[in-house]
């Protein structure tokens, strides 16, 4: 373990979060102009774009929460030696305090974490988990910590889908808001093994900015808000939920509302005091207990028990990297699905010449994508998607083709599935490859949801991209001393069989990992003998199963089109799953969503390729940040969440 300083004081850090956070400043001197707001973009709207659904109805199949706009020109964020993107401002301030005063990415990302459970509680925090790559600048090593929730040991095959094999009905009041959903949280195990590893921040220090927000209050934000209002049936049922995120009258809390939240300023304290064993045992442990098992509001219990939390460990494993064109790309390996997804989608895009066609147009927001390349990468996306659904689960428990990631990226199968491209007809829905005999079966996918993700660049060089949840929105609705509790089992497949009869690699299992589609990503230079290079890039999002195709789009929008991190993150959102819908934002200002999508020329051309387009609008939180050759970094926020980019200036 290295060895831990002190950055922060209590009552210093109560005068700076107090006076810098809350009113939009740095903390106490702003030195060298570092982590100061400016304005970047129009304001961030709360109602859907023209021509679609309003955020409280809109089809949440495939978005993970709700749509809230979009902010118009947005420009990149330069920085000179560190930087820090979140998807909410006070995250972001917190965490550039950290840095500014020499902490790390690691040290940075508990405060981000923590702050990010309090002001967008309806997408990540403590009762939930991530996964991390980690980029350690002294050694060259990129390290993939695995955080992800597990099945508690008395979960079955069927335990998603009915209460038990003797009372077959079906959780109460639906498996995501029963008890049923809620997995053993990972997330502090894990932040406190990246910090016993690349740590320099005293551990209780990092959680002071996120104590003295939840003592002093903060103010619902109108996203979180929306997101309040759009799910106000739900949190109804939970006693602690319903007083903390309803009026009295249970109607939502308005955007404005001043928060405090004592019962987390206690769990907080208490985890800085004695690190994470006071969240896993005693008290809290007993209350998570007490409560995922508790009857309250008709709902069916979890069978999760104090062992099962006292048991919980985080894994480290081995970075998934592959090559693409001149560049390294990193990802997360299984139990996420989103780094072989996002190599496979690379690897077989890059038998295409996609530098010929790029956006036109570009601007600030990124320009107008064209048809072709749309047709192109979502395409791609769905050859990815058929392996991913079929053969991507927990390794621990289901082992991949031929017991490697790198069976499904291989070039020379890339490369042939590229060949099942057509470019004048979109297939629809595409079929998985063949292995030979595999013993595990295709069933209906399951929807993933709300998520939020860090990319952080420190002085010393380290860089981390998180991506953190509780799933869907507010997790389970399950909330316990301050926090909510993830839904994150419903991300295994209910029903253990596939049509086929076969088992489902993704079933539930005692202990296993829900397949996830969480891609933080790093991206380095590659040297002509394959070696590796400096880091360039650092990105990731919040979006469920369609992460991916975020990711996706904006890492060619930088390494094949050229674009900067904003005008990347900023650009239509664009791709496919394998189904035969392509989604293309409609949220987009260079998007016509108006009887939907008719009068758009780009939406036009997809249907004539044979595509099903729906221009609903993307709730992308892409958080990317850019090497500046040796001038720093530059970074971008997704102008559709309220996140920023903040850093040393220059």
């Amino acid at each position: 373990m290295k060895r831990a300083r002190r950055i922060w004081g209590g009552a210093a850090l109560a005068l700076a979060l107090i006076a810098g956070v809350t009113s939009g400043c740095s903390s106490e001197t702003d030195r060298a102009d570092a982590c100061v707001s400016v304005p970047n973009g129009t304001p961030v709207a709360t109602t859907a774009a023209p021509g679609t659904s309003s955020p409280t109805t809109q089809n949440l199949a495939t978005n993970p929460e709700i749509a809230t706009g979009y902010r118009s020109d947005m420009t990149a964020v330069r920085t000179a030696s560190y930087a820090v993107s979140t998807a909410n401002p006070l995250a972001t301030r917190a965490a550039c305090g950290v840095l500014r005063d020499g902490g790390t990415a690691a040290d940075a990302l508990i405060t981000a974490q923590t702050v990010l459970g309090l002001v967008e509680p309806q997408a990540s925090g403590i009762g939930g988990g991530a996964f991390l790559l980690y980029y350690d600048a002294g050694d060259g090593a990129v390290t993939a910590y695995d955080g992800r929730e597990t099945a508690p040991a008395a979960a079955t095959q069927n335990y998603l889908r009915w209460i038990s094999d003797t009372d077959r009905s079906e959780p109460k009041p639906n498996a995501r808001a029963s008890g049923r959903s809620i997995g053993v949280p990972g997330v502090l195990r894990m932040l406190e093994s990246a910090h016993r590893e690349h740590g320099e921040t005293a551990w209780r220090d990092l959680f002071e900015p996120a104590v003295s927000l939840a003592d002093q209050g903060f103010q619902i934000s109108p996203r979180l808000a929306s997101q309040i209002a759009a799910s106000a049936g739900d949190l109804a049922r939970d006693p602690a939920a319903a007083d903390y995120f309803l009026e009295p009258d249970g109607s939502a809390k308005p955007a404005g509302t001043m928060l405090t939240n004592p019962a987390m300023s206690k769990t907080l304290n208490s985890i800085a005091a004695d690190g994470a064993d006071a969240f896993y045992t005693g008290p809290i442990a007993r209350d998570i207990v007490a409560v995922a098992t508790s009857q309250t509001g008709d709902r069916t219990p979890s069978l999760i028990t104090t062992e099962d939390l006292a048991g919980y460990q985080p894994k480290t494993r081995t970075a998934l990297c592959t090559g693409y064109r001149e560049h390294e790309i990193c990802g997360m390996p299984a139990p996420s699905s989103g780094g072989i997804t996002v190599a496979a989608t690379l690897g077989i895009l890059e038998n295409f010449d996609l530098a010929a066609i790029g956006p036109h147009d570009v601007d600030r927001n990124g320009g107008k994508p064209t048809a072709e390349a749309v047709h192109l990468i979502s395409e791609a996306e769905r050859l990815a998607y058929a392996d991913r659904d079929k053969y991507v689960a927990d390794t621990d428990f289901v082992p991949l083709p031929g017991n490697s990631a790198q069976t499904l990226l291989d070039d020379g199968y890339l490369s042939q599935r590229a060949k099942l491209i057509d470019p004048e007809s979109s297939m629809g829905t595409a079929q998985p490859g063949d292995f030979g005999p595999v013993p595990v079966g295709v069933g209906p996918q399951p929807p993933e949801h709300g998520t939020s993700h860090i990319s952080i660049v420190d002085s010393h060089g380290n860089a981390a991209a998180m991506t953190t949840t509780v799933e869907s929105a507010f997790g389970s609705f399950h909330m316990v001393d301050g926090f909510l509790l993830n839904n994150q089992l419903t991300d295994f497949a209910a029903d253990p069989l596939g049509a086929d009869g076969l088992p489902v690699a993704n079933r539930v299992e005692p202990g296993k990992r829900p397949r996830s589609s969480m891609s933080p990503t790093l991206v380095f230079d590659r040297g002509p003998d394959g070696e590796r290079g400096a880091l360039t890039h650092v990105t990731g999002s919040p979006g469920g199963s369609v992460i991916i195709q975020f990711v996706v789009k904006t890492l060619v929008g930088m390494l094949d089109w050229g674009l900067d991190p904003q005008q990347a993150v900023s650009a239509v959102a664009f791709g496919a799953a394998n189904t035969p819908v392509t989604g293309v934002g409609g949220e987009h200002p260079s998007i016509n969503p108006r009887d939907d999508g008719a009068h758009d020329p780009l939406v036009q051309r997809l249907r004539e390729l044979g595509h099903q387009v729906s221009v609903a609008p993307q709730s992308s939180g892409l958080s990317t940040l850019q090497r500046d050759g040796d001038a720093g970094w530059i970074g971008g926020a997704d102008p559709r969440r309220e996140g920023e980019v903040l850093g040393d200036t220059r």
